[in-house]
This record gives C-alpha cells, sequence and structure tokens, in this order.
C-alpha cells in the first residue's frame, strides 16, 4: 500500500512539475525570443519552459507563491491577479506571441485569452474535460469543459493546428480536451 501512495505521489508531482507534452509539442513553433504568457500558472512550470528557451514570459495567478523564485529574473514578469474576481482583465490590451493555459477554466475569460493572442500568435490550451470526474478532481461540469467545446470557441481568425479531446493515463488517469491554434497575423 505504502508502494502504492509513493507511485501516486510521484505521478502527480510529476504533472505538477513537469511541462505537458502537448505543450512541449507545439511550444515549437513559437516566434524566436517571443513574449509568452502562463496564465493561472501555479509553479510556473510552463512559463519555467519559455524562460529557459530564451522567451520573455509573464506568470499570471492568484496564488504567486509558486513562482516567487522567478521575480528577480531578466525576462520574467510575476502578476498577481485574481482571474475571477471582478469584472476587469487585468492586463488590458497587452498581446502575446504564445498564450499558455493548462489544468485552468474560466468560462468568461474566453474571449480576453483570445483577444490577448497577437497576430500570429499561438494559443495552447489544455484543460479537464467532462468525465474527468471518475478519475476525481475536478468533477463539478463549471470546471469541466463539453465535448468538443475548446474547438467551438474559435474564432475565424483562429487557424487549428491540433484538437483533442481524450482519456489520458499517463502522467496520472484524466478526461482532457486541448487545442492549438495560431491567429492569423
Amino acid at each position: 500500500m505504502r508502494e502504492q501512495i509513493s507511485a501516486m505521489n510521484e505521478t502527480h508531482h510529476q504533472a505538477q512539475f513537469h511541462p505537458s507534452p502537448w505543450v512541449v509539442r507545439f511550444l515549437e513553433r513559437a516566434p524566436t525570443a517571443g513574449t509568452v504568457l502562463d496564465l493561472a500558472c501555479g509553479s510556473g512550470r510552463h512559463g519555467r519552459l519559455c524562460h529557459a528557451a530564451g522567451h520573455p514570459v509573464l506568470m499570471l495567478d492568484r496564488d504567486i507563491s509558486g513562482v516567487t523564485d522567478m521575480m528577480q529574473l531578466q525576462g520574467v514578469e510575476v502578476m498577481q491577479a485574481d482571474l475571477e474576481g471582478g469584472n476587469r482583465w487585468p492586463l488590458g490590451k497587452r498581446r502575446f506571441d504564445v498564450l499558455i493555459v493548462t489544468n485552468y477554466l474560466h468560462r468568461p475569460l474566453i474571449p480576453h485569452i483570445l483577444a490577448a493572442v497577437a497576430p500570429g500568435g499561438l494559443l495552447i490550451y489544455e484543460t479537464f474535460a467532462a468525465g474527468n470526474a471518475k478519475y476525481g478532481g475536478p468533477g463539478n461540469p463549471d470546471y469541466l469543459l463539453e465535448k468538443g467545446e475548446l474547438l467551438r470557441a474559435m474564432p475565424p481568425e483562429f487557424e487549428v493546428l491540433a484538437f483533442e479531446d481524450v482519456e489520458l493515463q499517463e502522467p496520472r488517469p484524466a478526461v482532457v480536451q486541448r487545442i492549438a491554434a495560431c491567429r492569423q497575423a
């Protein structure tokens, strides 16, 4: 039993701190030194990856305790903002060459997220989908994408590079939806 718990903890640790293979796959398309927004960044796993690859990065979250070690680095901006509290999008009209969102969904933000992708920029989005409740949290439908929801959210000015609605076993079992899309220049 102890070995099972240890293995589960290691799997959770990997999922929490190692970059998503989906993000890694599409980050290769990012413009050299293009600006990156890691939205709802948590521990900053994707912002860290982008910074290491030479991108200027904005890491934004309600709780920035997971990225305070990044605050003094050149090319890194850390912003604390409650994305769900209030009606104001904290980034105004700022645009980014790459916008990454993983394991986060607040539907009222989707138009702001799309607007924050610069012309020629890349959106990489991956989060939980309907059916995930069988694996634990989140199970609340407010935090789970409906079948094909990310794909339907893409306006005509976005070219969808890839879309998946899949059940994963690694790094931990989950049902996710993910999209990579480029805003036409």
